[in-house]
């Protein structure tokens, strides 16, 4: 089974290095392991759409969900998850740390959000913060299975619990 491995992992200093740890994970797991820096294109239109044709090729995503560059996801990855389910894609998520969407906020602002009886919690700039005590936008979080841990405790999941498609 191919699984494409998204998220801002090939944005690190060490990203080949990360990738071949990931590949020999994913292989020690059974599957088939496709990255965003298995081709090389450099154009922008020419990345996207080869990690398009590494999606359709891929039975799962498996994403890194953790915060980056603010309290979100990368944004790349959270349109390839939108594109896998809009295939049917079958989609598991990890976060390093189990956090809530106001737990992602407070630590990204660097203070703690009160509530007052009544009233949904905002952020520093006045917008209101999805409240539902998901790990994820409830967009992701509806869509994606999620698990605390690293790559390997996703794979392990999908392993133990097989996942829906989206």
């Amino acid at each position: 089974m191919k699984i494409y491995l998204a998220g801002p992992d090939v944005f690190r200093p060490d990203a080949v290095g990360w990738s071949a740890k990931a590949r020999e994970l994913c292989r020690r797991y059974g599957y088939e392991p496709l990255l965003p820096i298995d081709h090389d294109e450099t154009k922008p239109k020419a990345i996207f759409q080869a990690n398009i044709d590494l999606i359709r090729k891929a039975q799962i995503v498996v994403a890194n969900l953790d915060p980056f560059r603010g309290a979100e996801p990368d944004s790349g990855t959270c349109f390839e998850l939108g594109y896998a389910a809009a295939l049917g894609k079958k989609l598991c998520g990890y976060v390093t740390h189990a956090q809530t969407q106001i737990q992602r906020v407070e630590a990204q602002e660097r203070r703690a959000l009160t509530r007052t009886a009544g009233q949904p919690m905002i952020d520093h700039n006045g917008w209101l913060i999805e409240d539902f005590n998901l790990p994820a936008n409830l967009m992701l979080a509806m869509s994606t299975q999620i698990v605390s841990g690293g790559l390997e405790a996703c794979l392990q999941s999908i392993r133990v619990r097989p996942i829906m498609t989206a």
